[in-house]
C-alpha cells in the first residue's frame, strides 16, 4: 500500500494525484525500471479491491499476465485474460491462493486490507510513505479495531524521499 505519512490512501475527493514524489533524499535507493520490474518478478499472484482495479485501469496496467484477483460484489468485466473477479468466502480464497502461488501479494484497498487483518489471513504488512500530509481523506486502515503487535523486517529509504516499510505481523 502507499500512504500519505499521515495514514490516507485517497484524499478527501478520492483522487491519488498525490502519490508520487519529487523530493530529493541523496541517500537512497533508485527507484529505476529495474529496480521494479526485479520486485514484480517476485509476485506469483495479485488480490486487490474493486476499486483499487479501477484506478490501476485508469493509471495503466502494471500487473501484466500475473493473475489478478479482484474482489467485489459488482458485476465488473475485463477484457484481461488474467484477470478474475471474486465475490466469495475470502478465508477460502486466500488459503486457496496460499496453496497455489508461493508470494501473493494484497494491492491495495483499505476494505481488503482490514478484512485480511480481522480474519488473520495477512502475513506481512508493507507500506510505502510519500513525504506528504493529506490532512484528511480515506484511512488506510479505517479503524480495524484491535491490537496488531508488528516486527519490522525491513527498511528502504528512495532517491526520490519516500520510504518503504516491511512489517510482519506477529499472531497473537
Amino acid at each position: 500500500m502507499v500512504s500519505s505519512l499521515d495514514g490516507f490512501i485517497a484524499s478527501q475527493d478520492g483522487s491519488i494525484e498525490w502519490m508520487h514524489s519529487s523530493d530529493k533524499y541523496e541517500n537512497g535507493v533508485a527507484l529505476t525500471e529495474e529496480y521494479i520490474n526485479e520486485f514484480l518478478k517476485s509476485i506469483d499472484c495479485y488480490v486487490m479491491g474493486s476499486h483499487t482495479y479501477e484506478h490501476a485501469l485508469g493509471l495503466g496496467w502494471t500487473y501484466g499476465n500475473t493473475p489478478v484477483i479482484v474482489l467485489t460484489s459488482r458485476d465488473l468485466k475485463s477484457n484481461k485474460k488474467s484477470v478474475e473477479f471474486y465475490s466469495g468466502d475470502l478465508n477460502e480464497l486466500i488459503n486457496q491462493l496460499k496453496s497455489k502461488y508461493h508470494n501473493v501479494w494484497v494491492v491495495g484497498g483499505a476494505e481488503v486490507t482490514k478484512a485480511l487483518l480481522m480474519q488473520r489471513l495477512a502475513d506481512e504488512i508493507v507500506v510505502t510513505i510519500i513525504p506528504i500530509l493529506l490532512g484528511g481523506g480515506k484511512l488506510f486502515f479505517d479503524y480495524i479495531g484491535e491490537e496488531y503487535k508488528l516486527h519490522l523486517k525491513d527498511t528502504t529509504a528512495f532517491k526520490d524521499g519516500m520510504v518503504e516499510l516491511s512489517y510482519e505481523i506477529l499472531k497473537n
